[in-house]
């Protein structure tokens, strides 16, 4: 026997349908897009720093695309001049075709997301990314997920617009191609999910996003590993976690990130805001001067140039020192400002984990040099840092920590990730390296209306009825006579019309009632049963958002309350509603 479909179930199982098509869609283009992305990367980079600069760059274990050995000969000076080119470059592309694109680019979706309806301009992920793809090759000190979150959620903006969705779809879109690009490019499906559901808000996750986003990291992580392979982007010797008193040490490591990451985003923005912004030079000049300062600070240490991921990887064999550890960690910093507060195109999660990586470097070593039967891994401590230091700059510790263990293969070390992440967020909470991101959804634009449906959803008629209050109610079998002379004696306008057992039977509303009010030939001969509208009642258990519709459906500023044993129980009036609304709202407020 064949069961019928409703049709809402059918339409639900179409919306499930739908949301699956489009996922998949747009992991396929975020998988192609970080795919295209990366193999530009790696042969500008090798052109520019091998063979143009005869410079070796070191690479991670992962990420060795190409293979050919440049016969270059050294040129610092060519180095030098590099980011002041990439610069000029990436200035001339932002400045002049896609303005937004400035910057480190997360930003830019997390208030497109939040104040912007889901909208990027189509024309900004091609921008941004070639921008980026100069900046990176040229030695620009950025990261490569600004470009790629970007690419993605520019994809899904134009998607939900092309199919002239609403709002709400093209922001969860908009979400999916983000963890699209992120999943791909790291090759961390689940951290990339999790990180733009959570990069949004400092203390909250977009939940609503979380089934199209794994859906579509996951598929263009699939893509992406097939061209390229699925080893990890950093490999690190045998690690593990077994000393209980070593948490003391991570949670050192923790207090060091707080005043590291404090120093690099106030040098981040305080560049930004006042130096660069305040010259008085053409924009499109002024990346590259920030590409000046930061060629000169190649020519001391090259390892703050680009990306720095096979620096990374040294420092998580325990291959460096920590005097240049140190010196490199805050050499970054400075860097990273000079490129991005400039206005050159780049990302700042691939900085922010080079920083974490010296300092976890140089906390582990210090500590296995001291306490060698207790810290037996340094290197274990540069790859917590990496995880800890971006979750308390970036309020992100939960995908911050997937992502890191993603990227490394280091699950071995989860424990101590998660208890030094905790440690670096809880006392960085007055500082964001994201500085679009809101507290939580009750602050976002983007959750207004939801706000408002939430509150009255979770009250229901119950919470705010007044048995005590008095309700004028009429019988169906009273002349119109009877009514008029009792018109004379009351101020109500609204009556709900009741029969002998007091079930509610209608409603009579007085400015109903105008055209024949004056009608004496009629007083004798109509009942008010047969005057009374089709009744409008709500029940003691449904919920305010409910009852708000009645009223808004119906007109009326007051409603019957029923019960089915005992009939019309009393009035709910919208201002009572509007009253217990206001109520919780103060209440939020103060929490």
């Amino acid at each position: 026997m064949n069961i019928p479909i409703s049709i809402r179930d059918y339409m639900q199982q179409h919306q499930l349908l739908r949301w699956a098509l489009y996922s998949v869609v747009i992991g396929i283009v975020s998988g192609l897009g970080a795919c295209t992305f990366f193999l530009c990367l790696e042969w500008m980079k090798y052109f520019t720093f091998e063979f143009l600069a005869g410079y070796d760059y070191l690479k991670p274990a992962g990420e060795q695309l190409v293979e050919i050995t440049s016969t270059s000969s050294f040129n610092p000076w060519v180095l030098f001049l590099l980011p002041v080119i990439g610069g000029l470059l990436s200035g001339f592309l932002v400045y002049t075709w896609a303005p937004e694109a400035e910057g480190h680019g997360t930003d830019a979706l997390i208030d497109a997301f939040h104040n912007k309806q889901g909208v990027i301009r189509t024309r900004v992920p091609y921008i941004k990314g070639l921008a980026s793809l100069i900046t990176l090759a040229t030695g620009g000190s950025a990261g490569r997920e600004g470009p790629i979150a970007q690419i993605g959620a520019g994809f899904g903006s134009w998607l939900g617009r092309t199919f002239q969705l609403s709002v709400r779809d093209r922001r969860l879109l908009l979400l999916a191609g983000c963890a699209g690009g992120l999943g791909a490019i790291f090759r961390a499906p689940l951290g990339g999910a999790l990180t733009s559901i959570e990069v949004l808000y400092s203390e909250d996750f977009e939940t609503e996003g979380i089934v199209l986003c794994i859906v579509s990291s996951v598929v263009a992580n699939s893509i992406f590993t097939y061209l390229f392979g699925n080893q990890p982007i950093f490999a690190i010797p045998t690690i593990s976690f077994g000393h209980p008193l070593e948490l003391l040490f991570y949670a050192i490591l923790g207090l060091v990130c707080v005043p590291f990451g404090y120093v690099y985003v106030k040098t981040f923005y305080g560049l930004r805001d006042h130096f660069f912004r305040k010259l008085r030079l053409k924009r499109v000049l002024i990346p590259a001067l920030g590409g000046l300062g930061v060629g000169l600070i190649g020519l001391w240490r090259p390892e703050v140039l680009s990306g720095g991921y096979g620096v990374i990887q040294e420092a998580l064999k325990g291959n460096l020192p920590v005097v240049l550890m140190m010196n490199l960690a805050l050499l970054k910093i400075i860097a990273t400002s000079f490129t991005i507060s400039s206005g050159g195109s780049g990302g700042v999660f691939g900085p922010s984990l080079f920083i974490g990586a010296m300092l976890g470097g140089v906390v582990g070593q210090i500590s296995h040099g001291w306490f060698p039967g207790i810290v037996t891994d340094p290197g274990a401590f540069a790859l917590v840092g990496m995880g800890a230091f971006f979750a308390g700059v970036a309020k992100a510790p939960i995908g911050a920590l997937i992502m890191v263990a993603e990227m490394t293969g280091g699950y071995a070390v989860v424990v101590p990730l998660m208890f030094t992440s905790v440690v670096a967020l809880l006392l960085s909470q007055r500082w964001s390296l994201y500085e679009k991101q809101v507290h939580n959804k009750f602050q976002s634009p983007a959750h207004r209306n939801d706000a408002v449906i939430n509150i009255l959803q979770t009250m229901t008629v119950r919470d705010i009825y007044r048995e005590d209050a008095p309700v004028t109610s009429l019988p169906e079998d009273m002349t119109f006579a009877t009514l008029k002379r009792m018109l004379t004696r009351t101020e109500e306008s609204f009556f709900p019309v009741v029969d002998d057992h007091f079930h509610l039977r209608g409603i009579l509303s007085l400015p109903n009632l105008h055209a024949i009010l004056f009608e004496d030939q009629l007083s004798d001969l109509l009942v008010v049963g047969e005057l009374a509208t089709p009744p409008v009642s709500v029940r003691l258990d449904e919920t305010l958002y409910d009852a708000l519709v009645k009223f808004l459906q119906s007109g009326y500023g007051r409603v019957p309350i029923v019960d089915d044993e005992t009939g019309l129980k009393g009035l709910l009036r919208l201002s009572e509603l509007m009253a217990a609304y206001h109520r919780e709202i103060l209440k939020l407020k103060e929490e």
